[in-house]
Protein backbone atom coordinates (compact mmCIF):
# COMPACT_ATOMS: atom_id res chain seq x y z
CA UNK A 1 0.00 0.00 0.00
CA UNK A 2 1.27 3.55 -1.24
CA UNK A 3 1.15 6.09 1.88
CA UNK A 4 0.28 9.39 0.64
CA UNK A 5 1.61 12.98 2.03
CA UNK A 6 -0.47 16.12 0.59
CA UNK A 7 1.63 19.27 0.59
CA UNK A 8 -0.50 22.20 0.68
CA UNK A 9 -3.89 22.20 1.36
CA UNK A 10 -5.91 24.77 -0.15
CA UNK A 11 -8.29 24.57 -2.30
CA UNK A 12 -7.00 21.97 -5.14
CA UNK A 13 -5.87 19.60 -2.58
CA UNK A 14 -9.62 18.50 -2.07
CA UNK A 15 -8.91 16.81 -5.36
CA UNK A 16 -6.01 14.61 -4.96
CA UNK A 17 -7.36 13.79 -1.26
CA UNK A 18 -10.73 12.57 -3.08
CA UNK A 19 -9.07 10.86 -5.30
CA UNK A 20 -6.78 8.76 -3.12
CA UNK A 21 -9.52 8.16 -1.19
CA UNK A 22 -11.20 6.67 -3.70
CA UNK A 23 -8.85 3.79 -3.85
CA UNK A 24 -8.56 3.31 -0.08
CA UNK A 25 -7.12 -0.27 -0.79
CA UNK A 26 -3.94 0.87 -2.53
CA UNK A 27 -3.23 3.45 -0.90
CA UNK A 28 -3.52 6.16 2.70
CA UNK A 29 -2.66 9.70 3.22
CA UNK A 30 -0.70 9.54 6.30
CA UNK A 31 0.19 13.31 6.00
CA UNK A 32 -0.85 16.63 5.20
CA UNK A 33 1.23 19.78 5.28
CA UNK A 34 0.73 23.35 5.04
CA UNK A 35 2.63 27.01 6.23
CA UNK A 36 -1.05 27.39 8.15
CA UNK A 37 -1.50 24.26 9.93
CA UNK A 38 -4.80 24.97 10.94
CA UNK A 39 -5.62 24.69 7.28
CA UNK A 40 -4.61 21.32 7.47
CA UNK A 41 -6.13 20.38 10.42
CA UNK A 42 -9.09 21.02 9.04
CA UNK A 43 -8.98 19.09 5.77
CA UNK A 44 -7.95 16.25 8.43
CA UNK A 45 -11.24 16.88 10.09
CA UNK A 46 -13.04 17.00 6.95
CA UNK A 47 -12.27 13.95 5.66
CA UNK A 48 -12.14 12.30 8.27
CA UNK A 49 -8.12 11.43 8.38
CA UNK A 50 -7.54 10.76 12.08
CA UNK A 51 -4.18 8.73 11.78
CA UNK A 52 -2.51 11.56 9.39
CA UNK A 53 0.27 13.52 10.94
CA UNK A 54 -0.14 17.52 10.54
CA UNK A 55 3.03 19.51 9.80
CA UNK A 56 4.02 23.07 8.86
CA UNK A 57 6.93 22.77 6.83
CA UNK A 58 7.37 19.59 3.80
CA UNK A 59 11.34 19.49 5.49
CA UNK A 60 9.58 17.96 8.39
CA UNK A 61 8.67 14.76 5.88
CA UNK A 62 11.31 14.03 4.20
CA UNK A 63 13.08 11.57 6.08
CA UNK A 64 9.84 9.99 7.34
CA UNK A 65 10.44 6.51 5.56
CA UNK A 66 6.53 5.98 5.79
CA UNK A 67 5.74 8.17 2.91
CA UNK A 68 5.98 6.57 -1.18
CA UNK A 69 4.10 8.95 -2.71
CA UNK A 70 3.93 13.05 -1.91
CA UNK A 71 1.31 15.02 -4.21
CA UNK A 72 2.25 19.09 -3.89
CA UNK A 73 -0.68 21.19 -4.26
CA UNK A 74 1.16 24.50 -3.12
CA UNK A 75 1.56 28.23 -4.73
CA UNK A 76 3.58 27.82 -8.02
CA UNK A 77 6.64 29.10 -6.60
CA UNK A 78 7.49 26.90 -4.27
CA UNK A 79 6.79 23.77 -6.70
CA UNK A 80 10.36 23.01 -7.80
CA UNK A 81 11.97 23.42 -4.26
CA UNK A 82 9.61 20.64 -2.97
CA UNK A 83 9.18 18.53 -5.65
CA UNK A 84 13.46 18.40 -6.14
CA UNK A 85 13.42 18.08 -2.15
CA UNK A 86 11.23 15.05 -2.19
CA UNK A 87 13.24 13.29 -5.18
CA UNK A 88 16.34 13.29 -3.78
CA UNK A 89 14.47 11.62 -0.71
CA UNK A 90 13.21 8.87 -2.94
CA UNK A 91 9.73 10.10 -2.94
CA UNK A 92 7.64 9.76 -5.77
CA UNK A 93 6.43 13.25 -6.67
CA UNK A 94 3.21 14.13 -8.58
CA UNK A 95 2.97 18.21 -9.02
CA UNK A 96 0.11 20.55 -9.93
CA UNK A 97 -0.08 22.40 -12.33
CA UNK A 98 1.99 24.03 -13.44
CA UNK A 99 4.77 22.76 -13.34
CA UNK A 100 7.43 25.04 -11.90
CA UNK A 101 7.56 28.82 -12.35
CA UNK A 102 10.40 28.50 -14.93
CA UNK A 103 12.12 26.11 -17.80
CA UNK A 104 15.15 26.48 -15.13
CA UNK A 105 13.30 25.07 -12.22
CA UNK A 106 11.55 22.02 -14.61
CA UNK A 107 15.24 21.25 -15.74
CA UNK A 108 16.06 20.98 -12.20
CA UNK A 109 13.11 18.91 -11.22
CA UNK A 110 13.52 16.90 -13.99
CA UNK A 111 17.26 15.86 -12.79
CA UNK A 112 16.22 15.31 -9.45
CA UNK A 113 13.84 12.27 -11.17
CA UNK A 114 16.79 10.90 -13.44
CA UNK A 115 18.80 11.04 -10.26
CA UNK A 116 16.75 9.52 -8.13
CA UNK A 117 15.17 7.07 -10.22
CA UNK A 118 11.49 7.83 -8.64
CA UNK A 119 8.26 8.77 -10.49
CA UNK A 120 7.43 12.33 -11.36
CA UNK A 121 4.25 13.41 -13.02
CA UNK A 122 2.59 16.51 -13.74
CA UNK A 123 -1.00 17.49 -13.14
CA UNK A 124 -2.81 17.84 -16.69
CA UNK A 125 -6.15 16.52 -15.67
CA UNK A 126 -8.29 17.61 -18.75
CA UNK A 127 -6.86 14.89 -20.30
CA UNK A 128 -8.61 12.31 -18.77
CA UNK A 129 -11.46 13.37 -19.75
CA UNK A 130 -13.82 11.51 -22.05
CA UNK A 131 -13.99 14.58 -24.65
CA UNK A 132 -10.34 14.78 -24.98
CA UNK A 133 -9.34 11.03 -25.00
CA UNK A 134 -11.81 10.44 -27.99
CA UNK A 135 -10.43 13.73 -29.72
CA UNK A 136 -6.86 12.45 -29.66
CA UNK A 137 -8.18 9.26 -30.54
CA UNK A 138 -9.50 10.25 -33.82
CA UNK A 139 -7.15 12.75 -34.68
CA UNK A 140 -4.09 9.95 -34.25
CA UNK A 141 -6.95 7.70 -36.08
CA UNK A 142 -5.58 7.94 -39.75
CA UNK A 143 -9.14 9.56 -41.59
CA UNK A 144 -8.46 13.48 -40.92
CA UNK A 145 -4.81 14.17 -42.61
CA UNK A 146 -2.92 16.71 -40.87
CA UNK A 147 -3.95 19.26 -38.75
CA UNK A 148 -3.94 22.64 -40.39
CA UNK A 149 -5.19 24.72 -37.85
CA UNK A 150 -6.32 24.74 -34.07
CA UNK A 151 -8.18 27.03 -32.39
CA UNK A 152 -8.17 26.90 -28.22
CA UNK A 153 -10.28 29.42 -26.51
CA UNK A 154 -8.94 29.33 -22.61
CA UNK A 155 -12.38 31.38 -21.46
CA UNK A 156 -12.68 31.35 -17.62
CA UNK A 157 -14.06 34.35 -14.95
CA UNK A 158 -12.43 35.54 -11.82
CA UNK A 159 -13.99 38.12 -9.84
CA UNK A 160 -11.95 41.34 -8.87
CA UNK A 161 -11.31 40.03 -4.78
CA UNK A 162 -9.96 36.70 -6.24
CA UNK A 163 -6.02 37.98 -6.99
CA UNK A 164 -6.63 39.69 -3.14
CA UNK A 165 -5.33 36.02 -1.62
CA UNK A 166 -2.08 36.48 -0.53
CA UNK A 167 0.20 34.56 -3.50
CA UNK A 168 -1.97 35.24 -6.40
CA UNK A 169 -1.29 37.95 -9.08
CA UNK A 170 2.61 38.26 -8.12
CA UNK A 171 4.88 37.31 -10.71
CA UNK A 172 7.08 36.19 -7.69
CA UNK A 173 4.85 34.05 -6.24
CA UNK A 174 2.04 32.96 -8.65
CA UNK A 175 4.65 33.16 -11.96
CA UNK A 176 2.16 34.64 -14.20
CA UNK A 177 -1.56 35.31 -14.46
CA UNK A 178 -3.96 33.51 -16.88
CA UNK A 179 -2.04 32.30 -19.47
CA UNK A 180 0.28 30.21 -16.85
CA UNK A 181 -2.90 29.23 -14.43
CA UNK A 182 -5.64 28.91 -16.47
CA UNK A 183 -4.78 28.23 -20.19
CA UNK A 184 -2.26 25.76 -19.01
CA UNK A 185 -4.97 23.05 -18.94
CA UNK A 186 -5.59 23.44 -22.72
CA UNK A 187 -1.85 24.87 -23.70
CA UNK A 188 -0.76 20.82 -22.16
CA UNK A 189 -3.33 19.46 -24.79
CA UNK A 190 -2.47 21.47 -27.58
CA UNK A 191 1.55 20.92 -26.86
CA UNK A 192 -0.08 16.93 -26.54
CA UNK A 193 -2.02 16.93 -29.86
CA UNK A 194 0.41 18.67 -32.02
CA UNK A 195 3.80 19.12 -29.91
CA UNK A 196 6.25 21.99 -29.77
CA UNK A 197 5.28 25.50 -32.27
CA UNK A 198 8.21 26.68 -34.30
CA UNK A 199 7.11 29.92 -32.95
CA UNK A 200 4.93 32.05 -31.26
CA UNK A 201 3.83 35.84 -31.42
CA UNK A 202 1.83 37.12 -28.73
CA UNK A 203 -0.15 39.84 -26.78
CA UNK A 204 -0.95 40.57 -23.00
CA UNK A 205 -3.18 42.58 -21.05
CA UNK A 206 -4.87 43.22 -17.67
CA UNK A 207 -8.23 44.15 -18.49
CA UNK A 208 -10.56 44.11 -15.19
CA UNK A 209 -7.98 43.67 -12.06
CA UNK A 210 -6.46 46.52 -11.21
CA UNK A 211 -5.22 44.80 -8.05
CA UNK A 212 -3.27 42.03 -9.97
CA UNK A 213 0.57 42.58 -11.37
CA UNK A 214 -0.13 39.75 -14.05
CA UNK A 215 -2.34 39.49 -17.06
CA UNK A 216 -5.92 38.74 -17.18
CA UNK A 217 -6.15 38.08 -21.11
CA UNK A 218 -3.55 36.65 -23.36
CA UNK A 219 -3.79 36.14 -27.33
CA UNK A 220 -0.99 33.98 -28.69
CA UNK A 221 -0.27 32.78 -32.45
CA UNK A 222 1.63 30.16 -33.14
CA UNK A 223 3.29 28.93 -36.41
CA UNK A 224 3.99 24.70 -36.56
CA UNK A 225 6.69 22.94 -39.04
CA UNK A 226 4.37 22.49 -42.14
CA UNK A 227 2.89 25.36 -41.63
CA UNK A 228 0.20 24.65 -39.66
CA UNK A 229 -1.14 27.67 -36.96
CA UNK A 230 -2.86 27.56 -33.78
CA UNK A 231 -4.38 30.68 -31.84
CA UNK A 232 -4.57 30.33 -27.89
CA UNK A 233 -7.08 32.60 -26.12
CA UNK A 234 -6.20 32.65 -22.21
CA UNK A 235 -8.78 34.55 -20.06
CA UNK A 236 -10.14 35.58 -16.56
CA UNK A 237 -12.49 38.01 -18.05
CA UNK A 238 -14.92 35.89 -20.11
CA UNK A 239 -18.42 35.32 -18.60
CA UNK A 240 -19.59 31.35 -18.64
CA UNK A 241 -16.11 29.74 -18.34
CA UNK A 242 -16.57 28.48 -21.97
CA UNK A 243 -13.38 26.29 -22.80
CA UNK A 244 -12.86 24.04 -26.35
CA UNK A 245 -10.33 23.03 -28.64
CA UNK A 246 -11.26 22.89 -31.92
CA UNK A 247 -8.71 21.58 -34.75
CA UNK A 248 -9.59 21.73 -38.34
CA UNK A 249 -7.76 19.06 -40.70
CA UNK A 250 -7.28 18.07 -44.46
CA UNK A 251 -10.23 16.69 -44.42
CA UNK A 252 -12.72 17.62 -41.52
CA UNK A 253 -13.04 19.47 -37.77
CA UNK A 254 -13.22 18.18 -35.10
CA UNK A 255 -13.50 19.57 -31.14
CA UNK A 256 -14.29 18.72 -27.75
CA UNK A 257 -17.14 19.88 -26.80
CA UNK A 258 -17.29 17.03 -29.78
CA UNK A 259 -18.13 18.62 -33.07
CA UNK A 260 -17.46 17.32 -36.30
CA UNK A 261 -18.11 18.74 -39.96
CA UNK A 262 -16.22 17.37 -42.93
CA UNK A 263 -16.10 19.32 -46.57
CA UNK A 264 -15.63 18.13 -50.16
CA UNK A 265 -14.48 20.82 -53.15
CA UNK A 266 -16.77 21.04 -56.20
CA UNK A 267 -15.47 22.18 -59.53
CA UNK A 268 -15.32 25.27 -58.83
CA UNK A 269 -13.56 25.13 -55.28
CA UNK A 270 -16.61 25.99 -53.49
CA UNK A 271 -17.45 23.32 -50.79
CA UNK A 272 -20.45 20.77 -50.04
CA UNK A 273 -20.66 18.49 -47.17
CA UNK A 274 -19.03 15.29 -47.06
CA UNK A 275 -21.69 13.68 -44.49
CA UNK A 276 -20.43 10.76 -45.54
CA UNK A 277 -16.70 11.13 -43.84
CA UNK A 278 -18.89 12.68 -40.73
CA UNK A 279 -21.03 9.58 -40.04
CA UNK A 280 -17.55 7.76 -40.51
CA UNK A 281 -16.04 9.74 -37.36
CA UNK A 282 -19.17 9.86 -35.62
CA UNK A 283 -19.48 6.17 -35.64
CA UNK A 284 -15.68 5.76 -34.86
CA UNK A 285 -15.90 8.37 -32.09
CA UNK A 286 -19.32 6.76 -30.37
CA UNK A 287 -17.20 3.39 -30.77
CA UNK A 288 -14.87 4.34 -27.94
CA UNK A 289 -14.58 3.38 -24.55
CA UNK A 290 -15.28 5.86 -21.80
CA UNK A 291 -12.63 6.11 -18.92
CA UNK A 292 -13.13 4.09 -16.01
CA UNK A 293 -12.35 7.24 -13.93
CA UNK A 294 -11.64 11.02 -14.90
CA UNK A 295 -9.80 14.18 -13.99
CA UNK A 296 -7.43 13.80 -10.92
CA UNK A 297 -8.63 10.66 -9.56
CA UNK A 298 -8.09 8.95 -13.24
CA UNK A 299 -4.61 10.61 -13.05
CA UNK A 300 -3.65 9.48 -9.30
CA UNK A 301 -5.03 6.30 -10.50
CA UNK A 302 -2.64 5.97 -13.75
CA UNK A 303 0.78 7.56 -11.23
CA UNK A 304 -0.23 4.54 -8.85
CA UNK A 305 -0.39 1.49 -11.81
CA UNK A 306 3.03 3.33 -12.76
CA UNK A 307 4.38 3.18 -9.48
CA UNK A 308 3.25 -0.15 -9.21
CA UNK A 309 4.41 -1.64 -12.07
CA UNK A 310 7.53 -0.13 -12.80
CA UNK A 311 6.32 2.04 -15.84
CA UNK A 312 5.75 5.20 -17.08
CA UNK A 313 3.24 7.53 -15.94
CA UNK A 314 0.30 9.00 -19.18
CA UNK A 315 1.92 12.46 -18.01
CA UNK A 316 5.65 12.50 -17.07
CA UNK A 317 7.60 16.08 -16.58
CA UNK A 318 8.64 16.25 -20.29
CA UNK A 319 5.21 16.92 -20.59
CA UNK A 320 4.76 19.38 -17.91
CA UNK A 321 8.10 20.88 -19.15
CA UNK A 322 6.76 21.28 -22.59
CA UNK A 323 3.73 23.42 -21.60
CA UNK A 324 5.93 26.18 -19.48
CA UNK A 325 7.88 25.59 -22.56
CA UNK A 326 4.69 27.24 -24.68
CA UNK A 327 3.95 29.34 -21.87
CA UNK A 328 7.39 31.27 -21.31
CA UNK A 329 7.15 31.74 -25.09
CA UNK A 330 4.20 34.05 -24.54
CA UNK A 331 5.30 35.88 -21.81
CA UNK A 332 8.23 36.41 -23.67
CA UNK A 333 7.02 37.48 -27.05
CA UNK A 334 4.23 39.30 -25.46
CA UNK A 335 6.49 41.56 -22.89
CA UNK A 336 9.51 41.89 -25.69
CA UNK A 337 6.61 42.78 -28.55
CA UNK A 338 7.98 40.28 -31.55
CA UNK A 339 7.99 37.00 -32.22
CA UNK A 340 9.92 34.33 -30.55
CA UNK A 341 11.72 31.29 -31.95
CA UNK A 342 11.14 27.74 -30.23
CA UNK A 343 12.99 25.82 -28.38
CA UNK A 344 14.16 28.69 -25.99
CA UNK A 345 17.75 28.46 -25.46
CA UNK A 346 19.49 28.20 -21.59
CA UNK A 347 20.60 31.24 -21.69
CA UNK A 348 17.25 33.06 -22.34
CA UNK A 349 16.42 35.62 -20.21
CA UNK A 350 13.21 33.92 -19.76
CA UNK A 351 14.83 30.66 -19.17
CA UNK A 352 15.22 31.84 -15.19
CA UNK A 353 12.37 33.17 -12.38
CA UNK A 354 15.32 36.01 -11.84
CA UNK A 355 14.99 36.72 -15.66
CA UNK A 356 11.47 36.78 -15.64
CA UNK A 357 10.64 38.97 -12.99
CA UNK A 358 13.11 41.52 -14.56
CA UNK A 359 11.66 41.45 -17.51
CA UNK A 360 7.91 41.05 -17.00
CA UNK A 361 5.76 44.10 -16.98
CA UNK A 362 3.43 45.07 -13.88
CA UNK A 363 0.31 45.85 -15.23
CA UNK A 364 -0.99 46.88 -12.03
CA UNK A 365 0.84 46.43 -8.34
CA UNK A 366 -1.41 43.98 -5.72
CA UNK A 367 -3.66 46.16 -3.09
CA UNK A 368 -4.52 43.18 -0.61
CA UNK A 369 -2.97 40.16 0.43
CA UNK A 370 -5.53 38.12 2.33
CA UNK A 371 -4.47 34.86 4.37
CA UNK A 372 -7.42 33.03 2.83
CA UNK A 373 -10.79 33.33 0.77
CA UNK A 374 -13.69 31.10 0.54
CA UNK A 375 -12.88 27.27 0.32
CA UNK A 376 -15.77 25.98 -1.59
CA UNK A 377 -17.45 25.98 -5.10
CA UNK A 378 -13.96 26.10 -6.81
CA UNK A 379 -14.00 25.41 -10.84
CA UNK A 380 -11.15 23.29 -12.49
CA UNK A 381 -11.76 23.44 -15.72
CA UNK A 382 -14.60 21.88 -18.08
CA UNK A 383 -14.76 18.21 -18.84
CA UNK A 384 -14.93 19.13 -22.80
CA UNK A 385 -18.32 17.81 -23.05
Amino acid sequence: MLKVAIIGTGNISTRHIGAYLTFPERCKIVALCDIFPEKAEAKKAEFGLKDAKVCASHRELLDDPEIDLVSVCTPPYVHAEIAVDFLRAGKNVIVEKPMAASLEECDQILAAERESGKTLSVIAQNRFTNPYMHLKAILDGGKLGKIVHAQVDSYWWRGHCYYDLWWRGSWEKEGGGCTLNHAVHHIDMLGWMMGLPESVTAVLSNASHDNAEVEDISIAAMRYPGGALAQVTSSVIHHGEEQQVIFQTERARVSAPWKVYASLSKENGFPYRNEALEAELQADYDALPDLPYTGHTAQIDNVMTAIETGTRPFIDGVSGRRTIEIITAIYKSGFEGRTVALPLQLDDPFYTVGGILKNVRHFYEKSASVENLADSGITVGGDGK
